[in-house]
């Protein structure tokens, strides 16, 4: 049987008519930066999220430097963070001459581990970047007790959990600013890059506004140093047909995820810890093995694909060396690297294929 890792076919094939219909009108109008298209999705993100305000923008990486540029941060602060999470998260913070305060993850969750972050705050901490990873909202009730005791904003990287939600409350809306990606395999995904920030904040909304487009507060008048950071009418467009259609796919995949739980009872792997004030949208279905290797292989000989999310902390990159972390500073992360990998996972994963899969890692 063969497997795609992301039916991002069959979901198009699904939405095909409508989503055609949204991009030629887009072609049509040859309004292609901007216009109702965006600003009908940001209302809708909006509504969907309960955040006052939804910003698109032109990736869930320029989300967080958005943010990060928002609240003032560069050289001399220090961001708190996680190591086991895509590079985005703390390559933002370096970008702006910051400095990545790292703190080990939990190792039921695989996010930030709440009861080591207070000790990593100092009087340079400007922000605390909790990761909602793998599709499962951090403790955010816990982060935003920790940040209020010591005045500093939080900003979710909730660009694997749109959709999920936390004690009923949905991520994005969670903290002083959330940041989501809408790349293509994302549960929500344009097809191209694309991005949003959410906050209830007047203030921290309109200059992040004027941050995306170049600082303008209005044409060629520059108010701030900013970036190119628009969400193109093209991917709002297809972004707002697939909006409409989000919450079945919310339900599959939680339903998928619970499925897949169920079914790896008694083998070998170490199946997702979901927190019971969580619903997550498993934006991948991610489990541990001990011989990672072993069954990647075969997996791979029976055609099923898989993918490890992530093989290296942060703190052993390259790029962050001069950081001073080494090896053995962050053990939980580093264990899991070793035994994470990621299986099939969409709305769009039929029983068949699921028990496929579940059958090939059990034989």
């Amino acid at each position: 049987m063969k497997i795609n890792f992301i039916d991002l076919q069959a979901q198009y094939k699904e939405y095909k008519d409508e989503i055609d219909s949204e991009v030629l009108e887009v072609f049509s109008s040859a309004q292609f930066i901007g216009g109702e298209k965006l600003n009908s999705l940001e209302r809708n993100l909006s509504e969907y999220t309960g955040s006052k305000h939804s910003i698109g923008c032109s990736s869930g990486t320029d989300a967080l430097l958005l943010a990060l540029m928002a609240l003032d941060i560069g050289v001399g602060d220090e961001v708190i963070t996680t190591p086991f999470t895509f590079i985005a998260t703390a390559e933002v913070i370096a970008l702006l001459g910051a400095k990545s305060v790292f703190v080990d993850i939990d190792e039921t969750s695989y996010n930030i581990d709440v009861t080591k972050i207070e000790s990593a705050i100092t009087k340079n901490t400007k922000a605390i970047i909790p990761v909602s990873l793998y599709g499962q909202c951090a403790d955010m009730d816990a982060i935003n007790a920790i940040a209020d005791k010591h005045n500093i904003p939080v900003i979710e990287d909730a660009c694997q959990s749109f959709g999920a939600t936390q004690n009923g409350k949905k991520s994005c809306n969670l903290s002083t600013i959330g940041c989501t990606s809408f790349f293509p395999s994302k549960p929500l995904g344009a097809y191209g890059d694309g991005g949003a920030i959410f906050t209830n904040d007047d203030e921290l909304a309109s200059k992040m506004r004027m941050l995306l487009n170049h600082g303008q507060n209005e044409r060629y008048k520059h108010k701030y140093i900013g970036i190119n950071g628009r969400l193109d009418a093209v991917q709002a467009a297809v972004l707002g047909v697939k909006l409409k259609h989000f919450d079945k796919e919310v339900r599959l995949r939680d339903e998928i995820g619970t499925r897949y739980s169920d079914l790896l009872k008694g083998s070998d792997v170490i199946t997702p810890n979901i927190a019971p004030q969580n619903k997550s949208v498993f934006a991948q279905y991610s489990v541990r093995v001990k011989d990672r290797e072993a069954m990647i292989a075969k997996l791979s000989a029976c055609g099923v694909p898989t993918a490890v999310h992530y093989p290296l902390p942060l703190h052993l990159q390259e790029a962050f060396k001069d950081l001073g972390y080494k090896e053995g500073d962050f053990p939980v992360s580093e264990l899991v690297s070793k035994e994470i990998m990621s299986l099939p996972m969409s709305a769009y994963l039929s029983k068949e294929e699921q028990d496929f899969v579940v059958q090939t890692i059990k034989g």
